[in-house]
């Protein structure tokens, strides 16, 4: 899991847990009936807004953002000029047998494509086609977590009024009140603790990784186009990096 991710989820679950432990008793804290309303309701009314399919196919992509390690631009960079080096020096064909190497399957595809003597526009419609799929696919997990966050806080206050409900229906009853009340705050808390830890975040998290694949994918649409095109090596060096910022230039620079 991405670091960032883990170590927020970490200290955020710890700074309630702490929080709730300086209160005194932890166990007020908990409602079986209240998990039962905020998780199931929230679940129901994202299976009524998405179909099954898409939710499904979702997850695979929403764990591939959070598990998939991101394939850097400044690794890219000096991979793409050294193929450029080796294209001038020893024609295009000669990057047959580093294609295998890319540890990319969108650089291998790439590189493959050129080495086929596909036309520079089709490559550029081929490959800018399946960013354009894969940022539907990202949008889609985004668009899931961000209902999930809206519904978990809604479903909540749902929560709230049940127990609001059962506290008045009770009232000739005091052993009953607390009960009622305790259902109508901890459904409040448990749904605005799941929206603003899990569900918002990782709907950021994705838009985040989304970004940065597409940059690095465009990156190598750029480099292999130019590759192709018979650029000199450091010309294909100066197009890739204005990609980056200027502390990654000076990275590449290094390297």
């Amino acid at each position: 899991m991405d670091i960032a991710t883990l170590v927020g989820l970490v200290s955020g679950v710890t700074l309630v847990i702490v929080s709730i432990l300086m209160g005194g008793n932890p166990g007020v804290f908990w409602s079986s009936s209240s998990v039962v309303i905020v998780m199931g309701g929230t679940l129901a009314a994202t299976l009524i807004n998405f179909p099954l399919g898409d939710e499904l196919s979702v997850m695979n992509t929403v764990k591939n953002a959070f598990f998939h390690k991101d394939v850097l631009p400044e690794s890219l960079i000096p991979r793409l000029v050294s193929f450029a080096t080796i294209a001038r020096r020893e024609g295009i064909l000669a990057l047959e047998s580093h294609a295998s190497e890319a540890e990319d399957e969108f650089l291998e595809k790439s590189v493959q494509l050129a080495i086929d003597g596909t036309a520079p526009e089709l490559i550029k419609d081929i490959l800018t086609t399946e960013l354009a799929f894969m940022e539907d696919r990202h949008a889609m997990g985004q668009s899931i977590l961000v209902a999930m966050g809206t519904y978990a806080p809604a479903f909540g206050m749902i929560g709230t009024l049940i127990g609001l409900v059962q506290m008045l229906a009770t009232l000739d009853d005091p052993s009953k009140i607390g009960e009622g009340m305790a259902v109508a705050l901890l459904t409040t808390l448990y749904g605005a603790l799941l929206a603003n830890m899990v569900f918002l975040p990782g709907a950021g998290k994705l838009k985040v990784r989304t970004s940065n694949e597409l940059l690095a994918k465009e990156l190598v649409i750029e480099g292999i186009l130019s590759i192709q095109s018979g650029d000199n090596p450091r010309v294909v060096e100066q197009k890739l990096k204005a990609f980056v910022s200027p502390a990654v230039r000076r990275q590449v620079s290094a390297v």
